[in-house]
């Protein structure tokens, strides 16, 4: 029987309520289940910030690390701000700010907070000129001084038999000299291009110039990246930021990244002023860098993740936005000792890593990602001292996400006689105004003063590798202890990253 007026079977009506519930139902289950994983997500959160395993993460074996708190090591570290990204199940699943941007200011980090990239630069340089590759304008193995039109690289007895190539460029392996650029500090003239390439004033760095054949071993190049900077602009005919945007940062919707330099003023108020060591600014907030390829990229974390993923879905086929799969399979494969087109490559399956990291004045900054695993992690220090922060980060984040990389280093104390710790205590002299008191109490050996520790502690215990040899947990140093001909302990050698300081016993 059909109503008239309304114009469908009456019995209808009965599956609204029906339907009302199971809707009802279903949006009360997505709600709990949202909450659940932002519950879940942000206990995970938790446990990275309060993971962290002090510098230079070394634990006694089968016993627990002492782990401490972000904020903890950041001030310990003198640091203001951190900025972090990560990427899970090959998309961002978190990013976060912490601390401040400039030290005696009270503006925060936030996710949107700019810092500079230094040499992570590099990679996403690379991913442009590996884009006019595949659209046949550039050539991966050519003499790039067909192409230059502007500058040329210089010719010497290193280029006669074989040339400077783009493929030699962006894997560190094309002779060129020039590992890095320090940058240009507020009031100081800043050069251009060409004056940077032949270390001409106001240049503050050498002539980019071949010193030995290419092609003959990986040696890192900063100058290397600058040349093609160059060889972009003579190709396109437009500034280098605008090549960048147009190829890359606009297709990956990069939106809080720019190769400007110096930066505009227009996006000063974002960005994080660079610190030194010390936890002071550095005059006029950061440095410029107009070697823009090799160090100028100014980003956030969450920016850095969008290129990494597409870096890792390319090379599934998933993405095409700026290179094939083919193209990015080239990318990722090694062409001088562990180099790949602009990237580092570590190990294989689905332990293969891809990373780059980046130092400015002032400022730090790491990019990994795994593309079999979908995972990665972008941190940015506004400090000098952040190279230490982010090692224990990334130490945390590989606890967390089970990566293979970046765990502590498990060390297990010797089993020796201690009656040798009485022999060892004393005081040393190391320099005329510094001396190393050794103490026993119970059996346990002290050590004060060593080398300057983060956390601001002077005195520390030191553990047997053997009978004359300590190291400690706290540092990565290590002390020896050494005797004359009879046997007598008469001073100790202190050793930290290949420095050595002999100190002689007093009493």
């Amino acid at each position: 029987m059909k109503n008239d007026v309304l114009g469908f079977d009456f019995r209808q009506k009965r599956i609204f309520p029906f339907f009302a519930f199971f809707v009802s139902i279903l949006t009360l289950f997505l709600t709990l289940y949202c909450s659940t994983a932002r519950t879940d997500l942000e206990a995970r959160i938790q446990r990275i910030e309060n993971g962290l395993i002090p510098e230079p993460g070394i634990v006694l074996q089968g016993k627990l690390p002492q782990k401490a708190g972000l904020l903890d090591r950041m001030s310990a570290y003198k640091i203001p701000g951190v900025s972090i990204a990560v990427i899970n199940d090959h998309r961002i699943e978190w990013a976060r700010g912490y601390g401040v941007k400039e030290d005696e200011g009270n503006d925060p980090v936030t996710v949107r907070t700019l810092f500079q990239a230094a040499s992570i630069s590099k990679p996403v340089a690379a991913l442009a000129a590996l884009c006019y590759v595949e659209k046949g304008l550039l050539d991966l193995d050519d003499d790039v001084n067909g192409k230059l039109r502007s500058w040329h690289v210089p010719d010497n007895e290193f280029t006669q038999s074989k040339k400077v190539t783009l493929r030699g460029m962006m894997s560190h392996n094309a002779g060129l000299t020039v590992h890095g650029f320090r940058g240009y500090a507020q009031g100081e003239e800043i050069p251009s291009l060409r004056q940077v390439l032949d270390g001409e004033k106001p240049a503050n760095s050498k002539a980019i110039r071949v010193d030995k054949e290419p092609g003959a071993g990986f040696r890192y190049s900063g100058g290397g990246y600058t040349v093609m900077q160059q060889l972009l602009i003579d190709l396109k005919g437009k500034p280098f930021p605008d090549i960048m945007r147009e190829t890359v940062l606009d297709k990956l919707k990069m939106a809080d990244s720019t190769y400007e330099q110096p930066l505009p003023e227009s996006l000063a108020a974002r960005a994080a002023t660079a610190h030194r060591m010390n936890g002071k600014a550095i005059k006029g907030k950061w440095h410029t860098y107009p070697e823009m390829a090799a160090a100028g990229l100014w980003t956030t974390p969450t920016d850095l993740c969008r290129f990494a993923i597409e870096v890792m879905e390319s090379r599934k086929d998933r993405s095409q936005r700026v290179l094939s799969q083919k193209m990015v399979r080239q990318m990722l494969t090694e062409q001088a000792e562990g180099m790949g087109l602009g990237l580092f490559l570590w190990d294989e399956g689905e332990d293969f890593r891809i990373m780059h990291g980046g130092s400015n004045e002032g400022f730090r900054c790491a990019l990994v990602a795994y593309p079999e695993k979908g995972q990665g992690a972008a941190i940015m220090v506004n400090s000098d001292y952040g190279g230490s922060l982010m090692s224990e980060l990334l130490r945390s984040l590989s606890a967390e996400y089970g990566w293979k990389h970046f765990r502590p280093v498990e060390k297990d104390a010797a089993k020796i006689n201690l009656d040798i710790y009485d022999e060892y205590a004393g005081t040393y002299q190391v320099t005329p105004r510094r001396k190393i008191e050794i103490t026993r109490e119970g059996d346990r050996l002290f050590a004060e003063p060593v080398f300057v520790i983060p956390s601001g502690e002077s005195r520390c215990e030191i553990f047997p590798e053997s009978e004359t040899v300590f190291f400690l947990t706290e540092t990565s140093q290590k002390i020896t202890f050494t005797r004359d001909e009879k046997g007598k302990v008469i001073g100790l050698i202190l050793e930290d990253r290949g420095r050595k300081m002999k100190a002689s016993r007093l009493d």
